[in-house]
Order: C-alpha cells, then structure tokens, then sequence
C-alpha cells in the first residue's frame, strides 16, 4: 500500500506582479511546507489555480516542485480534465517524471452519468497502472456527484488508492467508508470537516489551511489516532475560525492574501478570479495574530 501521508498540501501557484509563475517562490515555498507538517504536496489543483495554468506552466512546476523536497515530502500532481483522452496524457506523462500520485478532479462542465464516471477514471487508471490515483470528487465545482457506489467500484482497481472527498457530506463519506476496504484512504478535502471525519473512518487531509498550521493539523490528526479526542477536538476548535476565514470567498483568494501578510510575495490570483476584499483585510490579519501566524506589533 503506497503512503502519500495524513496531511497533503494543494499548494497554492505563486506568481509575479505580471501573472506569470514565480518558480522560485514556489521551490522555497514547498520546502517550507514539507518542513511544516506536510507530508506530500498536491501540484496544480484547485488551490493551484489549475483552470488559468498551461500544461507547460504545470509540467515546469511539477519538476521544480519534485526536486526542492526530493527525498523529504511526496509530490502528487494535478493532472485530471474533463477530457479522458487529456487526463491520460496528462497522467502518463506526470508518471515518467517519477511523482508519486496523481489527483484526479471528476471532469466538470459536461456531467457525465456514473457510468461515463467509472469509465474514465478507469481509463486513466489503466493507462498509468504504476502511478497512485487519488479522486476528487467536489461537486459545488463540478457540477457532479461521484456517488458512494461508483466510489466502491473504483476501489476495485489497484492504483485507485484514495479520494479527496469534498461534497461536504459525512453522510456520503460514511457510506464510501462502509463501501470500500480498509486500505482505501479517504482525505478530506474540507479542511474544517477534517476532524468529523476522521470518526467515521477518514485517513487524513488534503489540505488549505496547511500553508499556514500544517504542524497543528498534524499534531490533531495524530492525537485523535491516538485515542487523545479531547484534544484533538480542542485544536479543531482552536483553529476552526481560521478554517472558515480561508473560505470566506472562492479559494485561494484568502490564502494567498494571508501568505502575503506572513511576506511570502505570491502574486495575487490570476483573473477571472479577483483581488481579496480590502475591507476583510483587518479582520484576517488580527486572526493570523491571534493564532501567532504573523506577529503583533
């Protein structure tokens, strides 16, 4: 069973004043994460900006990213589409860079039925039969529902390892866990859910929040494992505020304004999504200074 780790980063794509990417930044910034709490890195999802990157600008990030935390932290890439044909090429060609996983978004726009579902994700599975695949299904984006049985039939195929599961319903991760078999992983992907879902039989996180408290949602992962609830439930509460603040308009608009206030220049977001908010700037900034993430003058 290939390990990615409990806590995966979806690293956000630092750019330059002028929108192209900053690759430098995005070295220095992966070395931090995986020095942080983070035990793998997602490049070029949601939070990566993906919609708005070339497949030049992914493979260029791909490589840097792998070799800032060679030997330190697993790099998982972005590669899905809502075209089969794109994913698998995609796929194949993150697999010959030596990455250890690959995240596979459910293909958005088209809404294909569940059997349209299975077919795909089985196809890229088949093409790439080395390479880990991780699910990620999140409808609010997609516009389609991996439904808990398509889920399990996927389970079936050797290098489908995990899901991403974001649809925000612990009813549905309850039913995937009753579903599938122990080694199947599921992450969540909303970070303030992580905690309720690790009781009904979650593994981890794929992760915002771990640019900035990789090191406490690891510490909460590792105490609820270890029988200590209480105080896991204590650190989720701790940092709940700030789970739903980095959340407040479409990510990672908040994100990125928070790693600028900590003096990390990541460039803002690229258009169509727009600047965050000036007047929510305070309200962030005294909540990164109650948490001691940027310091109190």
């Amino acid at each position: 069973m290939v390990e990615l780790g409990r806590v995966i980063t979806a690293m956000i794509t630092p750019f330059h004043e002028d929108k192209s990417v900053n690759y430098q930044v995005a070295e220095e910034l992966a070395v931090h994460l995986v020095d942080h709490g983070t035990d793998a890195i997602v490049v070029c999802g949601t939070t990566g900006e993906s919609p708005t990157l070339t497949w030049e600008e992914e493979f260029e990030l791909f490589r840097v990213v792998q070799k800032a935390v060679a030997g330190k932290g697993k790099v998982i890439a972005g590669t899905g589409s809502n075209s089969t044909q794109e994913a698998i090429a995609a796929t194949a060609k993150a697999a010959k860079l030596g990455l250890d996983g690959s995240l596979q978004v459910v293909p958005y726009y088209n809404k294909p039925p569940q059997a349209g579902l299975y077919r795909h994700f089985e196809a890229i599975a088949k093409a790439c039969p080395d390479l880990p695949l991780i699910l990620y299904n999140i409808p609010g984006r997609t516009g389609q529902n991996l439904l808990p049985e398509t889920v399990a039939q996927l389970a079936e195929i050797p290098n489908i390892v995990a899901i991403k599961e974001a649809s925000g319903s612990l009813d549905q991760v309850s039913q995937v866990r009753c579903l599938t078999p122990p080694e199947f992983r599921i992450y969540s992907g909303d970070d303030s859910l992580t905690l309720p879902m690790l009781a009904v039989g979650g593994y981890g996180v794929i992760s915002v929040a771990s640019h900035l408290v990789g090191e406490k949602l690891q510490e909460m992962i590792q105490e609820f494992e270890a029988g200590n609830h209480q105080l896991a439930r204590s650190i989720h509460c701790q940092l709940f505020p700030l789970l739903k603040a980095l959340f407040a308009t479409t990510n990672p608009i908040p994100l990125k304004a928070a790693l600028e206030m900590q003096g990390w220049q990541v460039g803002g977001c690229r258009s169509p999504l727009s600047p965050y908010p000036e007047e929510w700037q305070p309200s962030l900034e005294k909540l990164l200074k109650e948490l001691q993430l940027i310091c109190a003058i």
